[in-house]
């Protein structure tokens, strides 16, 4: 099983980060990204699923959202090559942004349906074929060197040739943020589980009850991570649960019934999620990607300025 597509679902207007999405698209707001350059959220994205054997993304997004990514990511590609002439790194930037609306494509979600809905939306980019599905405002540090979270993914799903969700153990008080699952671990294979139920952002009694996994440290969940790999079926259940949704399809569902009818498995990825949404969360990222990359020296060395600034007060 070759993958050879991603989807980013990106069409909320990021009520979260009020004020600032009003002006801007929360997926282009900018990060210092691993390599130390500023890039929009989106981009980084992007190139985590570019590096992981990737070829066309498609997003999803708001009515008119498509034509302001273009425009938007056109003029960062045209301001580098005008401000930074002869620039090694402009010109590879430059490059990068020139090879991304090469492979971009975009599908609008007219009304905000739930994410299920989202997810459906990209059903004509995808034409029957396995897909790599990411949040357009979570962003991903791998721990294991050399090799990207999206890339984890998608070799075991190459590998078994079925869907695979990532998953991290996630302590008990956080599990009522995300999708949680149970399931059989798979011998030889260390971290992989066979699927067996998934409750979206259950309560702690429940998630007591219902999805306790053997083997995980005591008051720790598998919780989804942000990113899966998804074969076409899953938009056949989408179209069939959209008839009793109201209003509000959920992928979560249909990520159940997809584990009941066809082999799907979870992946504790090494590496960590945030998600841009939640408060201080795009503050959390970038000290993450800064510790992790090209620009540790100078996040460390601004962390530690700051803190004595703070202890000085």
């Amino acid at each position: 099983m070759k993958v050879r597509k991603a989807v980013i679902t990106a069409a909320a207007r990021g009520e979260r980060l009020y004020p600032v999405a009003d002006t801007i698209q929360k997926a282009m707001l900018p990060v210092v990204d691993l390599d130390g350059l500023h890039k929009p959220t989106i981009q980084i994205i992007a190139e985590e699923a570019f590096s992981s054997g990737i070829e066309e993304i498609c997003v999803v997004c708001a009515p008119g959202d498509g034509d302001r990514y273009l425009a938007a990511f056109a003029s960062l590609r045209d301001n580098l090559g005008r401000s930074y002439q002869g620039s090694d790194w402009a010109t590879q930037q430059a490059e990068k942004i020139d090879f991304l609306l090469s492979r971009l494509h975009f599908a609008e979600q007219a009304e905000a349906l739930g994410y299920g809905h989202a997810v459906a939306c990209a059903r004509d980019f995808v034409q029957g074929e396995p897909f790599l599905l990411l949040l357009g405002d979570y962003l991903y540090v791998s721990a294991q060197a050399g090799q990207r979270c999206a890339a984890q993914l998608l070799a075991l799903a190459t590998q078994e040739e079925c869907s695979v969700s990532a998953v991290n153990p996630t302590i008990e008080h956080q599990i009522g943020r995300y999708g949680t699952l149970t399931g059989r671990l798979v011998a030889g294979q260390a971290g992989v589980y066979e699927i067996e139920k998934i409750i979206e952002k259950p309560s702690l009694s429940t998630a007591e009850l219902e999805l306790s996994t053997p083997g995980l440290r005591a008051g720790y969940y598998l919780c989804f991570f942000g990113m899966h790999v998804l074969t076409p079926n899953i938009f056949d259940i989408l179209a069939r649960h959209e008839a009793s949704s109201n209003g509000n399809l959920l992928l979560t569902p249909a990520l159940q019934e997809l584990a009941e009818t066809e082999k799907y498995l979870a992946l504790e990825v090494q590496g960590t999620r945030y998600d841009l949404s939640r408060p201080h969360g795009l503050l959390r990222a970038q000290l993450a990607l800064g510790l992790a990359g090209d620009a540790r020296s100078a996040t460390l060395s601004t962390m530690v300025e700051l803190l004595a600034e703070a202890n000085g007060r």
